[in-house]
């Protein structure tokens, strides 16, 4: 079947004049099939790499390492630092290019130590249409975008990914933790780690699409506790979460957290973003 499917056969072919790449990998499905495809083309001369920083959902790094022992590829966990920008910290709309700065800086270093000779994302054609401010500073580091390259969009991944076997092929869309907090207000380890634990403890009750969105109290610029969780979770599972409403409402208490809430509109990207336009941008925000 592999052979039957010409995006797969393109991206093969790049893959293998390219020589060596390091793959920015964060075990979403995106780049989880890159990481795959390189693997298959160039065995031990690919390698994913994972940068580790308080923003990285927890469930989300261990599923990482999981999906690259599957693949057989070497996975390498990096530190990150962005949460030491300032710019970053404070939240504005921009965010995202700090962020994916840090992470372009710290792959073309090892990129440079291990040997490789491209630095590869996951960005697919249907992500040129939204507003994402890391898509700058890629072109900025020159990361090449391999799937863009080859014509991918979505589907065409989640169908690459499923012929190769990967059982993320149909994961939901993920986003790092600091999307869940609006903008302008700032970005501190103590709301991440919030907002991680109650995410943890959501999953574990068996809900698969979750955001917990932190909304303050009072003031943005106070950073004690005592903040509001809305949750959102796909609206297939809104029925579930309500069931299981005591449970969800003592995890958020053990988070830290002053209020639990249920969207009841259920789980949409960018809906901090309401509070700016009136409606849901997809665009900006996980």
């Amino acid at each position: 079947m592999e052979e039957q499917d010409p995006h797969l056969q393109r991206l093969f072919s790049l893959l293998s004049d390219m020589g060596s790449v390091l793959v920015c990998y964060s075990g979403g499905v995106d780049s989880a099939f890159v990481l795959a495809a390189a693997h298959r083309v160039l065995g031990p001369r690919a390698i994913g790499m994972t940068a580790v920083s308080p923003s990285l959902p927890s469930f989300e790094r261990e599923a990482a390492i999981d999906i690259a022992r599957q693949i057989g590829a070497r996975h390498e966990l990096v530190p990150s630092s962005e949460i030491e920008d300032d710019n970053y910290r404070k939240n504005d709309v921009d965010r995202c290019f700090h962020c994916k700065s840090e992470l372009y800086r710290l792959s073309s270093k090892k990129k440079v130590d291990w040997s490789l000779d491209w630095v590869l994302n996951g960005t697919n054609l249907d992500d040129l249409g939204d507003y994402r401010p890391g898509l700058e500073a890629a072109k900025n580091a020159q990361v090449r975008s391999v799937l863009v390259e080859c014509g991918f969009r979505k589907e065409d991944v989640r169908r690459g990914a499923a012929l190769l076997g990967l059982p993320v092929w149909n994961k939901p869309a993920s986003a790092c933790l600091s999307s869940r907090i609006p903008y302008g207000t700032e970005v501190t380890r103590e709301r991440l780690a919030q907002i991680d634990a109650l995410e943890a403890e959501l999953h574990h009750l068996g809900l698969r699409q979750v955001r917990v969105r932190w909304h303050a109290l009072g003031s943005t610029k106070d950073t004690t506790p005592g903040a509001i969780a809305r949750i959102e979770v796909a609206a297939t599972e809104l029925l579930a979460a309500f069931e299981q409403r005591d449970a969800i409402v003592d995890a958020g208490k053990r988070a830290g957290f002053r209020y639990v809430t249920l969207d009841l509109q259920g789980y949409r990207t960018g809906s901090h973003n309401e509070v700016l336009t009136g409606r849901s941008l997809r665009v900006v925000n996980g």
